[in-house]
């Protein structure tokens, strides 16, 4: 008995496979058209558009604004820098995770230390001092004041959120009760509800002499916001963890802050990655909202190109290349969360 070649065999089965789910009756062969002929027809109409009929001008003549806003063209060799460091540290923290498989504890650690000494640096080079000519933060705008409002946020927020988490789950009463009064307070208002109340209502109760600026308000609203939520996804970790691991190292003499640093956290943190990596995707685009406070960030920036003249009517063009923009960040974000799922 001889058996089929390998590519006929892979023919026949697709085609079985096509017969028994596609085409396995008349009514299921026409619905099958139906909805071939629509998705090759709206197809057609996206490429057409995109290609034929879009007037990409609005991109093309403000596509540094889109990125760097009124940032000074020629300070622009520190973005450069910034961006070079962050893919470097990227890079060089990658490399030494996976040269470093049996010693997690020292790549964290190694984490931690770069993550406040790299975060100063890159808000030196973009905002000058100590040699530098000073950028005001009235002219970060566009892409680059999106990014610096996630990553800010997310640097600030996650710690915050571990910490309520501790106290939720804390033994203490008095803790318990204001983590637990913090988080249902904060999931139970909308964002822009925090946003207005950080950049309209608090400059209003403030003393005179006191000035907060937009940013750090508009950071401080974000902040707040997402770490009771961030809380609520580290509980959930910390619920999935056998009380047994607790006792096994309090048996071997940990305290508890290494109880909880070395043995608890770890693996909490390791079985929530992805609902804690949706939060961060979450905030990222979350800072769109701010451009209803008159801060320029990605769609701040766009809505004031939009405004002009020239190029009104271009909403589409304008939208369709700024929502690339979030995609591609978003995307980036979900593909680094499922390889360090797999690590």
């Amino acid at each position: 008995m001889t058996s089929k070649p390998p590519e006929l065999a892979s023919t026949s089965t697709v085609w079985h496979w096509l017969k028994r789910n596609l085409f396995d009756s008349w009514l299921s062969s026409l619905f099958t058209l139906v909805c071939l002929w629509v998705v090759l027809y709206a197809g057609w109409q996206v490429l057409d558009w995109l290609f034929v009929k879009a007037e990409w001008a609005i991109v093309q003549q403000n596509f540094s604004r889109l990125l760097v806003g009124r940032y000074p063209p020629q300070q622009y060799w520190r973005l450069w820098v910034v961006l070079a460091l962050i893919l470097g540290l990227g890079g060089g923290l990658t490399w030494y995770g996976i040269k470093a498989k049996q010693k997690p504890i020292s790549v964290f650690t190694l984490t931690l230390y770069l993550l406040p000494v790299s975060f100063l640096l890159v808000l030196w080079l973009i905002g000058g001092g100590l040699g530098l000519p000073i950028v005001n933060n009235n002219l970060w705008n566009g892409l680059l004041l999106t990014l610096l409002l996630a990553s800010v946020s997310i640097f600030l927020a996650f710690p915050l959120g571990v910490l309520l988490a501790l106290g939720r789950k804390s033994e203490l009463p008095i803790l318990r009760g204001f983590a637990t009064a913090y988080i249902e307070i904060m999931r139970g208002l909308p964002l822009i509800g925090i946003l207005f109340m950080a950049q309209v209502m608090l400059p209003l109760v403030l003393p005179g002499e006191w000035r907060l600026d937009r940013l750090l308000r508009a950071i401080a609203g974000l902040v707040l916001f997402n770490a009771a939520y961030l809380a609520e996804n580290v509980r959930g970790g910390l619920q999935s963890i056998p009380k047994g691991q607790v006792e096994a190292a309090k048996a071997l003499g940990l305290n508890v802050p290494l109880t909880l640093a070395l043995v608890v956290l770890p693996q909490a943190l390791r079985t929530v990655t992805p609902a804690i990596v949706g939060q961060f995707i979450s905030l990222f685009k979350d800072t769109s909202l701010l451009s209803l406070f008159a801060l320029l960030e990605l769609t701040g920036m766009t809505r004031s190109i939009l405004a002009q003249p020239q190029f009104f009517g271009r909403y589409a063009e304008a939208y369709v290349f700024i929502g690339l923009l979030y995609w591609i960040f978003c995307f980036t974000m979900s593909q680094l969360s499922r390889r360090l799922e797999r690590s």
